[in-house]
């Protein structure tokens, strides 16, 4: 009898000890993996598990990491697309106003080419920062609107050299950004249309010797 009861306290008092030792066991977060919740991550680790992975650096307007657009080659696509919108208005109205079959058409190619030249830029200038140009500035304004007024020779010989001059400082900024363009894609651009420009530029030229025209190039030679 008292060998019984001897061993149903000695079962007690082990099922008690396992019993704490498993309460014990679950509290520690220290424990097996999984017995006491999900491990937490280790300082630094992203949420996607990758220790030290941090987010990549967003491309910058010119195409590069963090860089941002240089000063030159925003001015140079600003200048392009001011010219075009000056030579489309005034081909417009050349093809309206000129009594020249010759004037007419080099007008009629200009507001083709220019369009298309416009057209090209458009992404190239929004990843620069450069705004598409609301019309001509000021100073121009001023010559469209003297040369509204003229007809027959007199509007022919201003639109020639009007012409002229932007296509000789056109060439210049072409030929300037396609060596020193920093934005590879603003130097493929200046590189590839530059003879383009040097061709319309001759072509205005011998506009010009046929309707004979004095040019800043003739009055510089005398």
């Amino acid at each position: 009898m008292i060998a019984k009861r001897t061993n149903s306290k000695l079962l007690l008092l082990t099922a008690g000890i396992f019993f704490a030792s498993t309460c014990v066991f679950a509290q520690d977060p220290g424990g097996m993996p999984g017995a006491g919740g999900m491990q937490q991550p280790t300082p630094g680790t992203a949420p996607g598990g990758y220790p030290g992975s941090q987010p990549m650096p967003g491309n910058g307007p010119s195409g590069s990491p963090g860089t941002q657009p240089s000063m030159a080659d925003q001015a140079f696509i600003r200048q392009l697309l001011e010219s075009d919108v000056v030579e489309v208005q005034l081909g417009q109205m050349a093809q309206e106003k000129s009594q020249s079959d010759d004037v007419k058409q080099f007008a009629e190619k200009m507001v083709e080419n220019r369009k298309r030249l416009d057209e090209q830029l458009a992404p190239l200038a929004k990843r620069l920062d450069v705004n598409q140009p609301k019309g001509p500035d000021k100073k121009m304004k001023q010559q469209i609107a003297r040369m509204q007024a003229m007809s027959g020779q007199q509007f022919d010989e201003e639109y020639i050299r009007t012409i002229l001059s932007a296509h000789e400082k056109d060439v210049k900024n072409f030929k300037q950004a396609a060596s020193a363009a920093q934005d590879p894609n603003v130097q493929r651009t200046a590189q590839t249309d530059a003879p383009i420009i040097e061709q319309h530029l001759q072509a205005i030229q011998k506009i010009a010797e046929a309707h004979n025209v004095q040019t800043s190039t003739d009055e510089s030679k005398k």
